[in-house]
């Protein structure tokens, strides 16, 4: 099990050196909604609606499969970020649907990142964002200030990827989030 806990509605971050990040937004309403969004969330719809790919290591599909491998791309002008993960906990009941991965050998940051899609009693959708991030090792532990800005507006796009295409259009700025 990951240290985001995605199958609890609470969560306690654990103490140990990690900021601690959570966040919920409301992302629709009704069983079409519940539907879209955890079909998304299990083929990593947050991460590429956000602008990465994802590849599962072993060739397979990009679909979430715990204690499997993924290499996510993030561009950067002309550059390419490769990002090492394993998914460390999956839930999938019939109210709560998500994961969690943990950073691997060579990603910026050193953590955990959870997307949780959960719906409440009256039938809204909503997705939660969890993490816990420190800083890696080598040139990236240098370049761990930057790395927050850029994972406060990755943020947003997380928080707008999975909501309808017509209510995606806020802008994600940097320190936003």
């Amino acid at each position: 099990m990951g240290r985001t806990a995605v199958a609890q509605p609470g969560w306690s971050p654990p103490v140990g050196g990690f900021r601690a990040y959570e966040s919920s937004v409301r992302i629709g309403a009704g069983p079409a909604a519940w539907q879209e969004a955890t079909a998304a969330v299990m083929t990593w719809g947050v991460k590429t609606r956000s602008g990465f790919e994802v590849h599962a290591v072993d060739g397979g599909e990009p679909r979430v499969r715990l204690d499997a491998d993924y290499t996510l791309v993030a561009r950067v002008g002309a550059f390419r970020i490769r990002e090492p993960v394993r998914v460390v906990d999956v839930v999938q009941t019939d109210d709560r649907c998500g994961f969690a991965y943990g950073t691997g050998v060579g990603h910026p940051v050193s953590g955990e990142e959870a997307f949780i899609v959960w719906r409440d009693p009256q039938g809204r959708v909503w997705l939660t964002l969890r993490s816990l991030t420190r800083p890696s090792t080598g040139l990236w532990r240098l370049l761990f200030p930057v790395l927050l800005v850029a994972q406060r507006w990755y943020r947003c796009r997380y928080q707008r990827a999975l909501r309808p295409v017509t209510r995606r259009r806020t802008r994600c700025l940097p320190g936003r989030a």
